[in-house]
């Protein structure tokens, strides 16, 4: 009873593989709508498949222990077919017919509307790019103007401190001549 199950199980199993093995094939000549329709009709049965390996999951375990072994590596082998299946779905997904409509359906390009759109989004982002690249170019020469600006400081700082220092030495000088004058003074005076 339970092997009558498990290959009606099979049965369905080999039946909505080769549909799905089908889609997929059919994926990648399509485009637009159809193209996502096949593909949604593809994940459905996918999931169905799903299912129908879980069903059989739950009858390998009613099996008994004799087969079930035999049973369990055949359901091993569905699920690897499975997950390939999928992996081939995701790859079909993104795969192209031909050159130009690839590149026409990655970019939308097949309808007006989004072309419009596009396009004006380029325009906006290209204006943007335009006003950011003048404020980065203004604040470049407010940055360089600033510099030069600063390296004026510095040097008239510099010049500034030479001439105090010589003003310094001058005044040592001059304070050491003025008490010398006047301990000469103080010498004449006595």
């Amino acid at each position: 009873m339970a092997t009558a199950a498990m290959e009606e199980f099979e049965h369905q199993f080999a039946s909505i593989s080769a549909e799905i093995t089908t889609k997929i094939n059919k994926i990648p000549q399509l485009t637009g709508s159809e193209k996502k329709q096949l593909s949604s009709s593809a994940e459905r049965q996918i999931d169905e498949a799903r299912e129908l390996l879980e069903q059989m999951d739950l009858e390998v375990r009613t099996i008994p222990s004799s087969d079930r072994q035999r049973y369990s590596t055949r359901l091993r082998s569905y699920e690897a077919e499975l997950t390939r299946l999928e992996k081939d779905l995701r790859k079909a997904k993104i795969a192209f017919r031909d050159g130009e409509a690839s590149r026409d359906e990655l970019l939308g390009l097949d309808d007006p509307r989004n072309s419009e759109d596009q396009r004006a989004r380029l325009l906006d982002n290209t204006e943007r790019l335009e006003r950011t690249g003048k404020k980065l170019d203004a604040g470049y020469r407010m940055t360089i103007e600033t510099e030069e600006l600063g390296q004026g400081i510095l040097d008239n700082l510099h010049r500034d401190r030479e001439k105090i220092q010589r003003s310094r030495t001058r005044l040592r000088d001059t304070d050491a001549g003025v008490g010398q004058s006047s301990r000469v003074l103080s010498g004449m005076m006595r």
